[in-house]
């Protein structure tokens, strides 16, 4: 295992997750290239998909039981279980573990009589945010790090990242992102609703 890979793709996580849970105002400034590369990527596919994201991550909640990263584990392993990782599914993962982070947060904020501080204090990676964090790292970072190796890891994201918006003026590569990453989210929505 490399550990080195798994703990930047756990402090990528925790940041794209975090800044879902408090909002970019109140977000630090990310941490890495490839943290405020996910982070755009990730708000874009999310602006473009968010009626589907919100859907699949009411969904989800409601059939995931008491766990929610054990069922995001079997989630990601059936996404990406025809074998066809690329940096649109990467993306589309982050993205939907942000949508779910953030309506965990909600309805743990709407419960009566929770101290608000307990579900994130300033600064702080709230404990549902870290443990989805850690799902992402686990299973990014170890059962597919020698995809990660062999795509650059994730200076090879922030590549792939800088690719984009480079072409973004005719945004053929934003189109392909997106075309990989819907192939992502109807899987995710066949996982869901079956």
């Amino acid at each position: 295992m490399s550990c080195g890979l798994w703990k930047e793709t756990l402090a990528l996580a925790e940041d794209y997750l975090s800044l879902c849970c408090s909002g970019p105002q109140a977000a630090p400034p990310p941490p890495s290239g490839s943290a405020s590369a996910m982070r755009r990527l990730g708000q874009d596919m999310e602006a473009q998909h968010k009626a589907r994201f919100h859907s699949l991550s009411q969904t989800f909640l409601k059939q995931c039981g008491p766990d929610p990263c054990s069922s995001l584990r079997k989630v990601m392993e059936e996404l990406v279980g025809d074998g066809h990782l690329n940096w649109g599914r990467v993306v589309s993962l982050f993205t939907f573990a942000g949508v779910l982070a953030r309506h965990i947060k909600e309805q743990k904020s709407s419960r009566p009589g929770l101290d608000p501080g307990q579900v994130q204090g300033l600064g702080q990676v709230p404990s549902d945010c870290r443990r989805l964090a850690q799902t992402i790292a686990d299973y990014l970072g170890e059962e597919k790090r020698d995809w990660l190796l062999e795509n650059g890891g994730w200076v090879g994201f922030c590549e792939f990242s800088c690719h984009a918006r480079k072409v973004d003026q005719d945004s053929s590569m934003k189109t392909a992102l997106f075309a990989a990453a819907g192939v992502g989210l109807a899987g995710l929505t066949f996982l869901l609703v079956r």
